[in-house]
């Protein structure tokens, strides 16, 4: 009679998603976890913030870290973001480094991603090439910026995903998984993020400002929520399951830098700031599972994206 075949010890570590701006980290990490935990915006620097995000399965746990985009750092914010994704891929088991195709005819490692690999080669990380957005160029084009990044860095493995598609997001985990160490997982199976709630709702309702607003407000822009009232979320006996139950009060301020920003938030007789506040509304309330009353207020807090007091009041520490 065959032995029946040993259960594979689990896997379970951390891996950081590196890269330039837009090159669709959060886009991946979404994917990832089935669940919006990082929003998402065509306008460069959505991401400020480390933003865990973790994914249980039978095999193993990986607990991703989105990171702010790598880019020239100019002002204490920008300063902020940088570091905050650079550290980060000192602390993790693996890296992965995501680039998007180049747009014209030429294939070639931009100097921004070159200057990024070779942070890395200091930091020494096992490190994945992933070539994110592959449903935007031929496929005759793949092999030769494959090679070409191959001969700029040691990667460990290359991994073509489209992660707005979820083409190749669950290989790219087999992958990883594969790479990390046998143990324990780290977090609890239910566990998704360490974002609390109140921290995403902010940055629900700054993602409406990213959508709507002109280019020069949204990097100026900042969100605090103010008051997060649960003290009726219990829905009421007989709501049916799978609708809204309860409510949360919330209040919010968003913070700009100039009163000529705070005018074009608000808005003609405040049509902005309503537009704003019920888009967000309806992307909160799915978050939270209740109805929600949202109360925006726009603040104007000078050059706060250049002042490290600035950073700390608005919760960039």
């Amino acid at each position: 009679m065959a032995s029946q075949s040993q259960k594979k010890t689990p896997r379970a570590g951390f891996a950081a998603l590196i890269g330039r701006p837009n090159v669709g980290k959060s886009t991946l990490l979404n994917a990832l976890t089935g669940e919006k935990i990082a929003i998402v915006s065509p306008k460069p620097q959505t991401t400020r913030n480390r933003i865990l995000g973790v994914v249980t399965r039978p095999e193993g746990q990986v607990a991703f870290l989105d990171t702010p985009g790598i880019h020239q750092a100019k002002g204490e914010l920008n300063r902020y973001m940088v570091e905050a994704a650079l550290s980060a891929a000192e602390e993790v088991d693996l890296v992965l480094f995501l680039i998007e195709p180049p747009q014209g005819e030429t294939l070639d490692v931009t100097p921004g991603n070159r200057a990024i690999l070779e942070r890395l080669q200091k930091v020494g990380k096992p490190t994945f090439l992933v070539i994110n957005k592959i449903d935007s160029i031929p496929k005759s084009k793949l092999l030769p910026l494959i090679a070409l990044y191959g001969q700029e860095f040691p990667f460990a493995e290359v991994v073509p995903i489209s992660a707005r598609e979820k083409d190749g997001v669950d290989h790219l985990f087999q992958v990883v998984l594969g790479h990390l160490p046998e143990g324990e997982p780290l977090f609890a199976e239910d566990m998704l993020t360490d974002q609390q709630e109140r921290v995403l709702v902010g940055e629900y309702i700054r993602e409406q400002v990213l959508r709507h607003c002109r280019q020069e407000i949204p990097y100026s822009t900042a969100v605090l929520v103010d008051v997060f009232d649960e003290s009726e979320r219990e829905p009421r006996p007989g709501t049916p399951p799978g609708q809204l139950g309860g409510l949360i009060r919330i209040a919010a301020s968003i913070y700009v830098e100039r009163d000529s920003q705070k005018a074009i938030l608000i808005g003609k007789q405040g049509q902005m700031l309503k537009l704003i506040g019920t888009d967000a509304r309806k992307s909160v309330q799915r978050l939270l599972g209740a109805h929600v009353y949202l109360d925006l207020r726009v603040r104007v807090e000078a050059r706060w994206s250049e002042r490290a007091a600035g950073l700390r009041k608005l919760g960039y520490e």
